[in-house]
């Protein structure tokens, strides 16, 4: 067994044992409150530079198959456990988490009190932190962290989305829609497609202009990793679209439609991670259960007169919708496409591909 200790800016130390892959990681340590959909978590790109620490106790019970996989590869730094279970059992599984994970060279470590862990972070505020299996002193490992990057102020969407533009293979459909891409989930593009949207992907670096020219009936926002005020590039081109095509964003979609609007974010304390975060819909009083990644938010006393809350966080009060009275635009907080997580966003499809129809009178 290999010893490992999971550092804080703070000096505050875990110690567990790596089940997966050896060395040092930094990142942002950040808890997540689903029962399963690990595999999901781990190629989630909006998880680039973090350390997850997952709620449930066992981890690894039902392996890893190649239909549940959400990008190109893993973005998280590390995956933090109570109890690793190396004897997975179910018919899809065609390999073991830790061999996925030293595939990728990702750290894994169980053994931790992930208890503790979470109420930790929920009390101090997520944190920059070290995970490693050497034995330097414990002081050289805080001089570490506090060397490395944090969240607020990173643009890290350039490190993960797509090198170039691609379409998303589907049947034909009705609707074009340029997608920007900050570290897109694959289900999002799935559910798009099902929702009769032809989808062409697009680099984070794609101008308004590039959009404009290709005749595209709406544009979608993705989700994504980093501090959402520092992808400037992002929020110019969505200012540039607004009133001219329909606009559907989600997650770090939604805080750059926010701040194109003229809002402002903040950080979380902690975040929303999760498949299991209550949402309130304002326009029809019902209660979504969703999936959600972020630990950023857009700061309600900086919205225009324009702009409508729309759904709202029941946890925290944090907004989880806006969309504009004049523009047809529109975006969430949270995951609609749900991989994992429950299905009582989905229909947020349907009202982006009506949005569509009813600006082009199609």
């Amino acid at each position: 067994m290999t010893k490992a200790r999971l550092v804080f800016e703070d000096g505050t130390l875990f110690e567990g044992i790596a089940f997966a892959s050896v060395g040092e990681r930094f990142g942002e340590v950040v808890f997540n409150t689903a029962m399963s959909g690990y595999q999901e978590v781990l190629t989630d790109p909006s998880y680039y530079r973090q350390m997850v620490v997952m709620t449930y106790p066992l981890m690894g019970n039902y392996g890893i198959n190649a239909e549940d996989v959400e990008s190109s590869g893993l973005f998280l730094s590390a995956l933090i456990v109570k109890e690793y279970i190396d004897f997975p059992s179910n018919f899809r599984s065609n390999q073991s988490l830790k061999a996925y994970l030293e595939a990728n060279n990702i750290l894994g470590v169980e053994d931790i009190d992930t208890r503790a862990l979470t109420r930790y972070i929920r009390e101090s505020g997520a944190q920059k932190a070290i995970l490693t299996t050497g034995d330097e002193p414990l002081h050289e490992l805080v001089e570490k962290v506090l060397a490395s990057s944090g969240m607020v102020g990173a643009d890290l969407v350039g490190d993960v989305t797509c090198k170039a533009a691609y379409k998303w293979e589907g049947p034909e459909s009705t609707f074009k829609v340029a997608v920007i891409d900050c570290g897109i989930k694959l289900n999002i593009l799935r559910l798009l497609a099902k929702a009769d949207c032809e989808c062409t992907v697009f680099p984070s670096t794609v101008t308004a202009d590039e959009i404009l020219a290709g005749n595209f009936h709406g544009v979608f926002l993705s989700n994504g990793p980093g501090d959402p005020a520092a992808v400037v590039s992002v929020i110019e081109t969505v200012k540039s679209l607004l009133g001219k095509l329909p606009i559907f964003g989600i997650c770090l979609g939604h805080q750059i439609m926010g701040l194109a609007l003229g809002a402002q974010t903040f950080k979380l304390k902690f975040g929303h991670h999760g498949a299991n975060h209550p949402v309130k819909d304002f326009r029809t009083g019902k209660i979504e259960i969703t999936s959600q990644n972020h630990g950023f938010s857009v700061d309600p006393e900086t919205l225009g007169e324009d702009v409508e809350i729309t759904h709202l966080n029941l946890n925290d009060d944090t907004i989880e919708g806006i969309r504009h009275t004049k523009y047809p635009a529109f975006s969430v907080q949270y995951h609609p496409e749900a991989a994992p997580g429950p299905h009582d966003s989905r229909y947020l499809f349907d009202e982006f591909t009506s949005l569509m129809r009813g600006f082009h009178k199609l």
